[in-house]
């Protein structure tokens, strides 16, 4: 069971690194590459919280709380269009690399999503 919180754990800290790295991008050349990244590392990690809260090894409160929030980011929040739109055309764009990299900081802390999540790292 040890394993188990321990992989939580590992999958927690990798998403705030994640959410870490893009908040404290400065919007130069080539952030977008690194943007585009992070949000594939989080929405993929993301993925597989959604997998693995609810089992019967997570059932505690906390985790489907948690499970939810993660359902509606994946269900309501896709960047991938904006991103690739941007790289084509506005990659160097430093206003715009901004606006985006807000947006998706924004999104991540809708219904407290980041809160939760350092929350629950914090306990287990």
């Amino acid at each position: 069971m040890v394993a188990y919180y321990e992989y939580i754990k590992t999958i927690l800290e990798r998403i705030i690194e994640s959410h870490n790295t893009l908040v404290n991008l400065e919007d130069k050349s080539g952030d977008l590459d690194i943007i585009k990244r992070e949000i594939l590392k989080i929405k993929g990690f993301f993925h597989v919280m959604v997998n693995k809260l609810g089992t019967e090894k997570f059932e505690s409160s906390d985790f489907l709380n948690l499970k939810s929030k993660l359902e509606y980011y994946l269900n309501n929040y896709s960047f991938e269009k904006e991103i690739e739109t941007m790289s084509a055309l506005y990659s160097d764009d430093k206003d715009r690399l901004k606006n985006i990299r807000l947006k998706i900081l924004e999104s991540l802390d809708d219904k407290k999503l980041m809160d939760n999540i350092e929350y629950l790292l914090e306990k287990v």
